[in-house]
């Protein structure tokens, strides 16, 4: 696809009326020995653990090894490995290659750090296999060399979006190729998983009609593309409200919808769906979905119109849904449209671009999109005034420097953006303006093969089991939910 180096006119809004291999592991040991003086819990923090982050900030990118059992179709260089670990200076946002993984892992396309272990998730892409969970041990005394502790069989195929619930006790993973949802264990001791506990199908059991070994190019975005892609679900993503923990957001692209589940630590049980923008409206995508930290709002991106539709959150109604009031098969949609903006300039052809990746910067003032074909990274503002709370306006479009920015990753200051441009074999890093929400390109670029997620890590360098006092006095805590509860 093509790509375009000028900044963009402004953009419109409309505002609508598996089982585990199952060794036992080892428990993971901790860089530093507690001593002296008990530090208190960090706010909403699972109780059993106490942990500190270290100042070094370590940067894990994967890679695809393998393209001819991917959807889509990636144009840079396959991988011979697949796991590359940095280390980031946070002073002008250089990286240092510290190590590269030798154990095999075949297309990892999503990571998740564990909040109190050093241990990272990652997830394999193939639309012909089951995919697979593997749970890696990270030392940060060996400069975050990853050594694999488990693989578990993630139950369904193009597996692509792992979520830690807020007990850590369990994991949710997104098969996007058959669409199926599943619920894994975790071994509180190691960080493994543990096994299946539950799998829900939203196809309810159909055989797909896309082939795995014949189907169009989902990196294609014309409307016989559209129409394949969209004849059978495609879950892309498994989100948990952050206020409860107990409902589960996962956006459908092949049919335009956020399907809402009820969760409760084994089984996910449908409640409802709500269409991922304007009612009406075809060939939306919805991508991913994120929560705004201190305000009732959330953020999807919908990957093949190029938009990002903004919906308030409904605490009453997901009340009702959590406690009871209403049965999961009754329960009120808890998710409401309020806008609908464009990431791509209007001139640019929608069929030339596919949303990647959105987040919402960890200050709250903005939110952020990836554009592969227009190879951009978009900006846009959060209003926090009372008139116009949540909604959003254009800040700012940059150019990646390379084409096809999959994904890209704030550093934990949140000061630094790094892009992984899967077709042009590179990761590149831009200072991000706190206070404008303006990119500037710093000229650090590196050379990775086929890099598709950008994970950022501080390894924890203190754990220890907590006293009955501490015990008790974490209990009184908060949390740790939403600024706006």
């Amino acid at each position: 696809m093509a790509s375009a180096g000028a900044t963009p006119p402004a953009m419109a809004s409309v505002t609508p009326p598996a089982m585990a291999s199952a060794s036992a592991t080892p428990p993971i040991e901790d860089d530093a020995s507690s001593q002296g003086e008990e530090e208190e819990l960090p706010t909403g923090l699972p109780p059993q653990v106490k942990t500190e982050r270290s100042n070094n900030q370590l940067v894990v990118v994967s890679c695809y090894t393998r393209f001819d059992n991917l959807a889509h179709g990636p144009r840079g260089t396959e991988a011979k490995r697949s796991l590359y670990t940095f280390r980031m200076d946070p002073s002008d946002g250089q990286m240092l290659l510290l190590s590269v993984s030798t154990d095999k892992a075949m297309n990892p396309a999503f990571s998740r750090f564990h909040p109190t272990k050093n241990v990272l998730y990652t997830c394999t892409e193939s639309v012909a296999e089951n995919g697979i969970i593997d749970a890696w041990s990270m030392s940060p005394k060996d400069g975050g060399k990853l050594t694999k502790l488990s693989s578990t069989n993630a139950e369904g195929t193009s597996t692509c979006y792992l979520t830690l619930d807020k007990a850590c006790e369990n994991m949710l993973a997104v098969n996007y190729w058959n669409a199926t949802i599943g619920v894994f264990g975790i071994d509180k001791r190691t960080g493994a998983l543990t096994g299946l506990k539950s799998l829900c199908d939203p196809n309810e059991g159909k055989p797909m009609k896309a082939r795995a070994d014949k189907h169009v190019n989902h990196s294609i975005n014309d409307e016989g593309a559209q129409k394949e892609r969209q004849a059978d679900p495609h879950s892309h993503a498994v989100i948990l409200d952050p206020v409860f923990g107990k409902i589960a957001y996962v956006p459908d692209l092949g049919m335009d919808l956020i399907r809402q589940f009820k969760y409760d630590k084994a089984t996910l049980t449908a409640a409802g769906t709500m269409p991922s923008g304007p009612p009406g409206r075809s060939a939306l995508g919805p991508r991913y979905l994120e929560f705004h930290p201190s305000l009732p709002f959330v953020y999807v991106v919908n990957e093949l119109s190029s938009e990002v539709s903004v919906f308030e959150f409904d605490s009453q109604a997901a009340e009702d849904l959590i406690s009871g009031k209403v049965e999961a098969k009754d329960a009120r949609p808890t998710l409401k449209l309020k806008q609908t903006i464009r990431t791509v300039p209007d001139a640019w052809p929608g069929e030339c671009n596919t949303c990647g990746r959105i987040c919402v910067h960890p200050t709250g003032n903005f939110v952020v999109v990836s554009n592969r074909g227009h190879d951009s990274i978009t900006v846009f503002r959060v209003h926090h005034e009372r008139t116009c709370r949540g909604m959003l306006s254009l800040v700012d479009a940059q150019h990646t420097r390379g084409a096809t920015p999959r994904h890209f990753q704030f550093d934990g200051s949140g000061q630094w953006l790094i892009t992984a441009n899967q077709d042009s074999d590179s990761i590149g890093v831009f200072r991000f303006n706190l206070a404008t929400g303006k990119l500037e390109w710093t000229g650090h670029e590196y050379r990775v093969p086929s890099p598709n997620f950008v994970c950022s890590v501080q390894p924890h360098v203190k754990s220890r089991r907590r006293t009955n006092r501490r015990a008790s006095r974490s209990r009184s805590r908060s949390s740790g939910s939403p600024g706006w509860l």
